[in-house]
């Protein structure tokens, strides 16, 4: 097992990360109370809901709440499913929440548990390869609205984080794809030689090899949790980790939530925003080659929909949080390993990125 900090002062937590971790009981010495809720989905449960509630039964008041499972149930109406369950078992704010399953349980389980009461603990077991590397730290919780993604939520900052990589072995080839959109942003905005690393061992980490799956996964965690501790509530550099998502939260938005997964969306997102960022004069073309090659190697779409246009496309992109006074401020690559947040380009340079289509990079 490796573990890793989150360095917040008195809101510090730790991130386990190995194989057979659901099974330790690493969970309980987070536990302040006698309540825990634990909240999965209809795909989770049957995999993985009995393991984990047999580390807690006995010590604590255990109950559950399943929800189903996809984006497109990430919303308020399944949030109050979770306060019935709080409710209805008579959970006091000395209550922990669990959240176990991808990032929609775990973003929606961290903003039930920051409004509930006012604000309870929760812990994060996340289980599929995106919400390990990314959503699970760091704190961002919430909901998506039908106009934006995750427009409604709250920073609130998990008591620990349990990475078992054996459940990895159950994730559809698909989700892992979508999982490793996210690993290869920390090595674009970040650590080239960990961009390096994923394109030396690609094959492996696709294969589900554990030995490179847990160092691209306790680096990515390093990554984040290094710039969360410098950047909690995303005024500065924490920004850079929505490399391509501005574009990509327009896809998801546009094709509606679950029918292009958000790791999916990320890539074709991160290859427009390297794009732009050619056209920029800032990456080569061999760069922006380089980046599609490592996508394509993840299986992950490289371009956006045919059917999305300019228009649509800067509808959607104006409903971000990253939006000031009306100005779309994107994340771009000033280098490979180098990200900066910028309004400042030419409105028509963004068009031609936005209008590229299967021609993106081409013509940087």
């Amino acid at each position: 097992m490796q573990t890793l900090k989150v360095d917040l002062g008195d809101r510090s937590y730790p991130i386990f990360i190995g194989q057979g971790l659901l099974d330790q009981g690493l969970i309980s010495p987070f536990i302040k109370g006698k309540q825990v809720l634990i909240v999965t989905n209809d795909t989770i449960a049957p995999l993985y809901l009995e393991r984990l509630q047999k580390t807690l039964t006995g010590q604590f008041q255990v109950d559950t709440v399943i929800l189903p499972d996809g984006e497109q149930y990430k919303n308020v109406d399944q949030i109050n499913m979770i306060f019935d369950a709080l409710l209805e078992n008579r959970h006091n704010r000395t209550t922990t929440l669990i959240a176990l399953g991808g990032g929609v349980i775990g973003d929606m389980t961290g903003f039930a548990a920051a409004c509930y009461q006012r604000g309870v603990n929760f812990v994060q077991v996340p289980t599929t390869l995106l919400s390990q590397v990314d959503s699970s730290v760091g704190g961002k919780t919430g909901v998506n609205h039908p106009k934006g993604k995750n427009m409604i939520g709250a920073f609130h900052q998990p008591q620990c984080v349990v990475i078992d990589t054996d459940v990895l072995n159950t994730l559809p080839e698909k989700e892992l794809s979508a999982g490793m959109a996210e690993v290869i942003k920390y090595g674009l905005i970040y650590d080239e030689a960990f961009l390096c690393y994923l394109e030396d061992h690609i094959d492996g980490l696709m294969g589900l090899q554990s030995d490179l799956l847990e160092q691209a996964i306790y680096r990515s965690c390093a990554v984040k949790a290094e710039v969360v501790a410098q950047d909690e509530k995303e005024a500065g550099i924490r920004a850079w980790l929505n490399l391509g998502h501005t574009f990509g939260h327009a896809i998801e938005a546009d094709q509606g939530y679950g029918e292009w997964l958000h790791g999916e969306a990320v890539g074709a997102g991160t290859m427009m925003a390297a794009d732009l960022s050619c056209r920029l004069g800032w990456i080569s073309s061999s760069d922006v080659d380089r980046i599609r090659n490592i996508l394509e190697a993840a299986n992950l779409p490289v371009f956006p929909p045919e059917s999305m246009g300019v228009d649509t496309f800067k509808d959607l992109m104006l409903v971000d949080k990253k939006v000031v006074d009306g100005s779309i401020r994107l994340v771009l690559l000033q280098e490979v390993g180098k990200a900066i947040v910028t309004s400042d380009f030419p409105a028509e340079l963004l068009d031609q990125t936005l209008s590229a289509g299967k021609k993106l990079g081409s013509c940087c």
